[in-house]
């Protein structure tokens, strides 16, 4: 084997290593960023049940949590498999990145920046995704210090954002444009969505029938007053905090208990019934509706919902600053249908819960990849098939 063979076998055996190593390292960001922890201190990865600090031969990318058969040496205690998925997603992701745009050994300083550049993204999408499919939010640390990192890598490499080689300043231009369209197009299809879809208020001048039943457990809630019928997902199929209705009742049974004149607060998770007694808390899981339907009898019914987080602005944001303007457009229509796609799945195969979220970060992050990978020869693809001829 000649030193160019050597040396071309080494980058991609380093490449899926990297990917391992730094796929460790995104394990600890999305389970201490969310707690406020930091990911410096303590220094070395600790098991969450026990606390014992992990040993640098339990710590191997990928090895350790098989050699371990997925439990801490210590306490037994599982380890969840998001560990293992996260190291072998990452090192995959790099490795596809490198296999991409790797050109030959000599010209490493050509495209090694460009590799480079698209792991530091890579990471954060992922690292983004768990903590949003796990918390449903999106830390700031992640989208608006990865839009600076955006920044810098579009002066470095223009290439990024579709800019020629060596007009740095105009790539940085177009990273700081494209990162504005990014947050201002979904900040403004949120609040769009909101004003057309997500407020709705319904006033009776005598009380109605009102009830919250489940069809079958594996089935998610549906709502009934006066004609109409909501589903659950019309409601808190955004999954956000803010997500909320809110009734008023001349009389109300929750679980077999009965109150009187009250007001009813009915979020994704909880309820707050209150009345001339006080408040009243209940946690969704624990109220039978199988057996106990909700049912009441309402003057008002209004309910909120937004249409997308945040968040999720502040993700295109950054996507925009690493790839430019139509990677923005693009994504927004990839996320939509493979948003669409995944939502579909759980209620044709009967297993959609009432007390289900979908955060819509994760499909963000699968929509700018798609990009990285394919974008470019699709959007070629569709050009060719729609211009006039």
């Amino acid at each position: 084997m000649s030193r160019y063979d050597f040396l071309n076998a080494l980058l991609h055996f380093l490449a899926f290593f990297m990917g391992a190593g730094i796929g460790s390292f995104l394990n600890v960001v999305i389970y201490r960023v969310p707690l406020g922890i930091s990911v410096n201190n303590p220094k070395r990865s600790f098991c969450p049940t026990c606390k014992k600090q992990i040993s640098m031969w339990e710590n191997i990318p990928l090895f350790s949590w098989l050699a371990l058969r997925g439990k801490c040496s210590k306490c037994a205690s599982p380890i969840s498999s998001r560990y293992f998925g996260v190291e072998l997603l990452t090192a995959v992701l790099f490795y596809a990145v490198f296999w991409k745009l790797h050109g030959p050994w000599g010209l490493i300083s050509v495209w090694g920046p460009q590799v480079l550049c698209l792991w530091v993204l890579t990471a954060l999408l992922v690292s983004g995704s768990f903590i949003d499919i796990e918390h449903f939010i999106l830390p700031f640390s992640i989208t608006i210090g990865g839009t600076v990192a955006g920044l810098l890598a579009a002066l470095w490499v223009p290439e990024l954002v579709g800019v020629p080689p060596g007009d740095h300043w105009r790539g940085l231009g177009v990273s700081f444009g494209s990162a504005a369209a990014g947050i201002g197009s979904l900040w403004a299809i949120s609040e769009l969505g909101k004003l057309a879809f997500g407020r709705k208020s319904f006033r009776f001048t005598e009380p109605v029938e009102w009830k919250i039943v489940q069809p079958a457990s594996e089935e998610p809630p549906q709502i009934h007053f006066e004609k109409k019928q909501l589903d659950w997902w019309d409601v808190f199929g955004g999954g956000r905090p803010t997500d909320r209705l809110e009734a008023e009742f001349s009389e109300l049974e929750v679980n077999g208990q009965r109150f009187g004149a009250c007001k009813l607060l009915l979020k994704m998770e909880t309820m707050r019934i209150t009345n001339a007694e006080g408040a009243h808390d209940f946690e969704n899981e624990k109220i039978d509706l199988e057996n106990h339907p909700l049912r009441g009898k309402t003057t008002h019914v209004f309910y909120s919902r937004e249409a997308m987080g945040k968040g999720d602005a502040f993700l295109l944001m950054m996507i925009g600053a690493f790839l430019g303007w139509k990677a923005i457009l693009f994504t927004i229509l990839a996320a939509s249908v493979l948003g669409c796609v995944f939502a579909t799945i759980p209620r044709l195969t009967g297993r959609a819960e009432w007390s289900a979220k979908i955060p819509f970060g994760p499909y963000l992050a699968m929509g700018a990849m798609v990009w990285v990978f394919w974008g470019q020869m699709i959007l070629d693809w569709y050009i060719s098939k729609t211009m006039w001829r």
